[in-house]
Order: C-alpha cells, then sequence, then structure tokens
C-alpha cells in the first residue's frame, strides 16, 4: 500500500483528501507538528508528498528544499497562489506538479495515481525494466538511471541490485543474496558482500537517492 504525506493547515482540506484518497486503499499522514514536518516525513518514508506552500512557521518551498536534499519522492504542491512565478519556483525547487486551489478532488486523484504509477510502477508489456523509488534497472540492456542520471555498476553491483528491487519491501538475507550472487556462499568471504552493498549505496547516493538500501541488523537487507 502506497503512503501519502499531507502537508496542508487547512483541516478540513486535509479530511477531505484523505477520505478520497482512502477510496483508492492509498495509506495518508497528516502533520502533527508544523515544526517538524521534515522530522516526520523522514519518519513516515510517504511515497509521495501533497504539499501547500502558506504553511505555518516555514512555507512549503522551505520543506521541498530540505526533503530534496535525501529524496527524489513525487511531490505535488496544492495551493491558493495561482501566478506563475509560484508555478515556476516550486517546479524548480523539486516539485512534480502543481494544483491550484479550489480544486477537484477526482483531478487530484488522478494525478496521485498517474504520478505513483510512473514513479514506482512504470507499467512495461515486455516486462524489461524494474523500478522503485525513482530508480529504473533495465533487464535488457543492463542500464541503471535516476531520471536523467546513469549509473555505472559493476557486474555484482547491479545483480545485488536486481535481486534488492525484486523484493522491495521485504528483507532480503543475507544467505539470500550470496547465494543468489556467488550461487554457492560457502565459498564466498562474507565482507564481499558488505563491500558491494557499500559500493552500490554510495552510487545511489550520489545520485540523490539517499539511504535507498537499508540494513535491517541480524536480518539482512531491503529496499523499503
Amino acid at each position: 500500500m502506497f503512503s501519502v504525506f499531507i502537508v496542508e493547515d487547512d483541516q478540513t482540506i486535509t479530511e477531505l483528501i484523505r477520505e478520497k484518497l482512502s477510496q483508492w486503499q492509498l495509506k495518508t499522514y497528516d502533520v502533527t507538528d508544523f515544526n517538524e514536518v521534515f522530522k516526520q516525513f523522514l519518519t513516515i518514508k510517504p511515497q509521495l508528498v501533497l504539499l501547500d506552500i502558506n504553511l505555518p512557521v516555514y512555507d512549503g518551498f522551505y520543506w521541498t528544499q530540505k526533503i530534496r536534499r535525501v529524496s527524489q519522492v513525487p511531490i505535488i504542491f496544492i495551493s491558493s497562489r495561482n501566478t506563475n512565478m509560484d508555478k515556476v519556483m516550486a517546479m524548480n525547487m523539486g516539485g512534480d506538479d502543481y494544483m491550484t486551489k479550489p480544486f477537484s478532488l477526482e483531478v487530484l486523484t488522478a494525478k496521485v495515481n498517474a504520478l505513483l504509477r510512473r514513479t514506482y510502477n512504470y507499467a512495461n508489456p515486455t516486462g524489461n525494466t524494474l523500478a522503485h523509488g525513482g530508480l529504473v534497472l533495465n533487464l535488457q540492456d543492463g542500464s541503471v538511471q535516476v531520471k536523467e542520471q546513469q549509473i555505472e555498476l559493476s557486474k555484482t553491483e547491479y545483480k545485488l541490485l536486481q535481486l534488492l528491487l525484486q523484493h522491495h519491501g521485504q528483507i532480503v538475507s543475507r544467505e539470500k543474496l550470496l547465494r543468489g550472487l556467488w550461487h554457492d556462499e560457502r565459498f564466498v568471504d562474507d565482507n564481499t558482500l558488505t563491500v558491494n552493498i557499500n559500493r552500490l549505496r554510495k552510487k545511489i547516493a550520489a545520485t540523490g537517492l539517499k539511504h535507498y538500501i537499508e540494513t535491517k541488523t541480524g536480518q539482512g537487507y531491503m529496499i523499503p
């Protein structure tokens, strides 16, 4: 189930959005403290953010900058500010779409679903790609891309990423990864996996996707 973080100070609007998105089996979270929007974002790890511009304490542009330092999560701005300058600024700062209040809940829902599909599913009839969180792994030509950025991976790093993407949202044990990479883990130094995980993390983080691979102590690794 995808989760959506609603950063909106009008409780009526928040409740209307929450009710509409729940009809599409989307889990929603709203802000509990406008001083701690970024902290709550890190805790929730949503797949999409709906963000107003005029907010208590700091505005939506400020929070976008904070989020973009650590994540490429899709952001849809929802605001009563309707000038071209506001829209251009929102896009330039990392927004993926912009809706002006008052807005249609049906249109918002359509935009949310479309953006989630493009970002996380990458519907591909030939099944030639694996994608999650803005990263696309092409099984046909061996390329890995985050938006316009190509990532150069070794054969082992590529296979490791493929295994983790195939099980995203699940913990993959070190033993399973070792077997998948080298078939018989008895003849592989356990530290070899750690080295390759760290190299893969650094290459992905260099594109802006930080914390893409999580370590689950005593269990393995996962792409959440």
